[in-house]
């Protein structure tokens, strides 16, 4: 009785701890800050294990602290990215009827306009569209995002519309509405994948590793990017998959699309899903192309109001600058920089940039035709590899491009996601009161840890495999 009193008495301090935690994180931490954040975010790592693996709290219990500590961000202005500034005017644009996707916030402050569009331009009476908030969307975002078409799917904008329709003249009111929305995306995936889970008879408990993850409530709350509302949509996908739905799985999988390109990754995998024994061949296939069409159609329906000859080169002019100009946090991509500066004597990543996506397409591949993913575990462990390879090829990893193999790795036996959503804040150091620097050292670090833990781990998996087999 006295151990269990003492349990409960630790898990509450935990949860008090947690609170104090996260209010330091969101309303008195600077990015700049690299220690501060490292120490504050172990604090809350430590106490997330703690009240997951040994708390005697309920399921629901620990669900509302999940949502506690993530209402503790609600007034709190995100401190460790500017990307929301970039989020908040594609709204307003839209919200005057404008297409975000046809200039940039510098041309609009300059009225210096495209020269794809220049006829247009000196039709409209530019004086007469208020942008509220404009110089101040336009230096929170910086130069760099300010000089960019923007890069966000048709759904994500949705959601800037509504942030622009409910405060559309004040930055922290329209943080306020993109925050409730994460956090709506968030209970949602707690709901199905808490179903999906008991679907698959494994822990429910699980869910946790992504729910009350301070990496999850830090990134996604707190700093407002939208993976969680593309994942809420791939997992719900999943459940409906897995009860045979795949008509409406294939809706929400093309809608998880439209948030964020990412899950045309996982779209080979899904090839084998639909081969099952008590079918015939033809059926499986039609099956697997109908789930494809409705998968893309969907991506085309929700681009359709946007799509021009200047939008699509538009949107391909951004998406390539992430694998020919941009680079940050990467591994094996800084490895073959080193490598090219040792023999060519320059920075190769205009050429290298666009050869490793074909090196994960070719790996894709042969996980699409040589593995077995006709259950949805299998299907879903395939898409945690090729997801996992996907971003350890990548010329930039942002830390909240992690939340995706997390959540994927819930519903696996692999662990190694959670592990690099502690390390992946090491990236942090490269953002110094001086200005950016990366420290290579500290990446290096946060690398051999993640991909040493994941070879420990898929040897361990294959070799239990492997005797469950022979017995």
């Amino acid at each position: 009785m006295n151990i269990a009193l003492k349990e409960n008495y630790l898990s509450i301090l935990l949860i008090i701890l947690s609170v104090v935690g996260y209010l330091l994180f969101g309303y008195s931490l600077e990015r700049h800050e690299f220690l501060k954040l490292l120490l504050l975010y172990t604090g809350l790592f430590f106490c997330t294990w703690r009240i997951i693996e040994h708390s005697r709290f309920s399921f629901w219990e620990i669900a509302g602290f999940g949502v506690l500590f993530r209402l503790l961000f609600l007034l709190a202005i995100p401190n460790l990215s500017q990307d929301f500034y970039r989020f908040l005017w594609d709204g307003r644009v839209l919200l005057q009827g404008l297409n975000p996707y046809l200039f940039t916030p510098e041309q609009f402050i300059t009225n210096m306009p495209p020269k794809h569009i220049l006829s247009n331009w000196n039709l409209i009476d530019w004086n007469s569209i208020v942008i509220n908030q404009s110089a101040e969307l336009v230096g929170g975002m910086g130069d760099l995002n300010a000089s960019h078409y923007s890069n966000y799917p048709p759904i994500n904008q949705l959601y800037f519309l509504i942030a622009a329709l409910f405060a559309g003249k004040s930055i922290l009111g329209s943080v306020v509405v993109l925050r409730v929305l994460i956090i709506i995306a968030d209970v949602g995936i707690l709901y199905f994948g808490k179903k999906l889970l008991e679907k698959l008879n494994l822990p429910v408990k699980n869910i946790f590793w992504y729910f009350l993850n301070p990496f999850i409530i830090i990134e996604l709350t707190g700093n407002l990017h939208f993976e969680g509302v593309m994942l809420l949509f791939v997992v719900w996908s999943f459940y409906l998959l897995h009860q045979e739905k795949w008509f409406w799985a294939a809706v929400l999988m093309g809608v998880s699309i439209s948030v964020k390109l990412l899950p045309l990754l996982f779209l080979p995998l899904f090839f084998k899903w639909f081969y099952k024994k008590e079918v015939s061949a033809t059926l499986n296939l039609v099956s697997s192309l109908k789930f494809y069409i409705i998968v893309l159609g969907t991506v085309i329906l929700t681009f359709a109001p946007f799509l021009s000859k200047v939008f699509i080169s538009n949107f391909a002019a951004t998406i390539g600058l992430w694998f020919s100009n941009f680079e940050f946090n990467a591994s094996v991509y800084y490895i073959i920089r080193w490598i090219g500066y040792q023999t060519v004597g320059w920075n190769i990543i205009g050429t290298v940039g666009s050869i490793l996506p074909l090196i994960t397409i070719v790996f894709l591949a042969i996980l699409s035709l040589f593995r077995s993913n006709k259950t949805t575990q299998q299907l879903i462990t395939g898409i945690l590899l090729g997801v996992s390879f996907y971003f350890l090829l990548s010329t930039t990893v942002h830390p909240w491009y992690v939340a995706t193999p997390l959540i994927l790795s819930v519903f696996t036996r692999y662990k190694f996601p959670i592990v690099w959503s502690f390390v992946i804040m090491l990236s942090y150091s490269a953002y110094g009161f001086n200005g950016f620097s990366e420290n290579l050292w500290l990446v290096c670090i946060e690398y051999l840890v993640v991909i040493g833990f994941s070879i420990w781990e898929i040897y361990s998996i294959s070799s239990s495999l492997k005797i469950s087999e022979i017995k």
